[in-house]
């Protein structure tokens, strides 16, 4: 598994570590980062597939496999 180092701003870190611990739904801030990676990315999936973007992306994603180029914009995500 990669490891990353991101900066949080310290009112959005608090958030999330009320979500952390024994009486939170995470056992850790990496467990809590990684759901809310995962939660973000199938809402992005759904907003392209209500495009019609899904499929045209995962055979463009086939084609520049390991560039690094994520396709598609956020800007749809409101």
């Amino acid at each position: 598994m990669s490891k990353i180092s991101v900066e949080i701003p310290d009112e959005l870190l608090a958030d999330l570590d009320e979500h952390v611990g024994e009486d939170g739904k995470f056992v850790n801030r990496s467990d809590a980062v990684r759901a809310s990676i995962r939660k973000t990315l199938d809402l992005l999936d759904e907003i392209d597939e209500r495009h019609g973007r899904l499929e045209d992306e995962a055979a463009d994603a086939g084609a520049s496999a390991g560039d690094g180029a994520t396709g598609g914009d956020v800007g749809d995500a409101e």
